[in-house]
C-alpha cells in the first residue's frame, strides 16, 4: 500500500525514534503531525522534512493531558482533512529496585507509557471508524513480553500498553482498522537519560531502523495487517 499522501500522527518525534519514523513516513509520501513537549527541536524536524520535499506540522503537547491529546487529533484535522495513521511512540523509563521509585515516578512512566496511547487512540479512534479504515502503531518494547531486574515500573507499563492495543485490536477490526506493536530490543537513543553514541551501543539498533520497520508494516497491502513484529540486534541476548 502507498503511503504517499496518507495523514500520520507521530508521538514521541523531537529525537530518537520518533523523529526517524517521522522523516521516513515523509520521505516515504506521507503527510506528518509531529508531536513532542520540545518545540524547538520539532521546528527542526519540521525543516528537515520541508528540505526533502515533504509536509509536516508541528504539534507541542503532553500526550498524557487529556485536552492536549485531543487538540492534537483537532489541529491535524484542520490542517490535513483527516487522519489515517497514529504512531503511538512517546515513551520514557527509569530503572532501579522497586521499593526506591516515588509515586510521582511511577505516575510519570504509567502516564507517558500507558495513558498517553490510551488517550490519543481514544481521540483519533472516531475518526477512523467514520472513514472504517486507518492504523494504529505503538512502539512497545520486548519487554512487553518478558521482565528484568530494576525494570518493574517500565516492564509494568510496556505490558500495560500491549495488552491494551491487543485488545483495541479485535474491537476495530469489524471497521478496518488496523493495529500493530513494534517490540524494539537494544536501540541507541537518548532513552533513560544516556547518550546515543555510547560506547556500549555500537551494535545496538539504530532508531532508523525501528522507523523501517513501521514503515514496512504501515505499508503492507490493505488485507494484510501485521499485528506484531519484534527486533534485536544481533549481539543481544533475548
Amino acid at each position: 500500500m502507498s503511503l504517499t499522501n496518507k495523514i500520520a500522527i507521530v508521538t514521541g518525534a523531537s529525537r530518537g525514534i520518533g523523529r526517524a519514523i517521522a522523516l521516513q513516513l515523509a520521505a516515504s509520501g506521507a503527510k506528518v503531525a509531529a508531536v513532542a513537549r520540545n518545540g524547538a527541536d520539532l521546528s527542526g524536524l519540521g525543516n528537515e522534512i520541508a528540505d526533502q520535499g515533504g509536509e509536516s506540522l508541528g504539534v507541542v503537547a503532553n500526550v498524557a493531558v487529556a485536552d492536549e491529546a485531543r487538540a492534537v487529533v483537532e489541529k491535524t484535522l484542520e490542517r490535513f482533512g483527516r487522519v489515517d495513521i497514529l504512531v503511538n511512540n512517546a515513551g520514557v523509563g527509569q530503572f532501579k529496585p522497586a521499593e526506591e521509585f516515588a509515586e510521582s515516578e511511577w505516575d510519570e512512566i504509567m502516564d507517558v507509557n500507558v495513558k498517553g496511547t490510551f488517550l490519543l487512540s481514544k481521540a483519533v479512534l472516531p475518526h477512523l471508524k467514520a472513514q472504517r479504515s486507518g492504523h494504529l502503531l505503538s512502539i512497545a518494547s520486548d519487554v512487553s513480553k518478558r521482565t528484568f531486574g530494576n525494570g518493574s515500573v517500565y516492564c509494568a507499563s510496556k505490558y500495560a500498553q500491549d495488552a491494551f492495543c491487543a485488545a483495541v485490536r479485535k474491537e476495530v477490526r469489524p471497521f478496518g482498522i488496523k493495529v500493530s506493536v513494534i517490540y524494539p530490543g537494544l536501540v541507541a537513543t537518548y532513552f533513560g537519560g544516556t547518550q546515543p553514541d555510547e560506547a556500549r551501543k555500537k551494535d545496538w539498533l539504530q532508531p532508523s531502523d525501528i522507523a523501517g520497520a513501521a514503515v514496512y508494516i504501515l505499508g503492507a497491502p490493505e488485507h494484510v495487517v501485521i499485528d506484531e513484529l519484534m527486533l534485536h540486534p544481533l549481539t543481544q541476548e533475548y
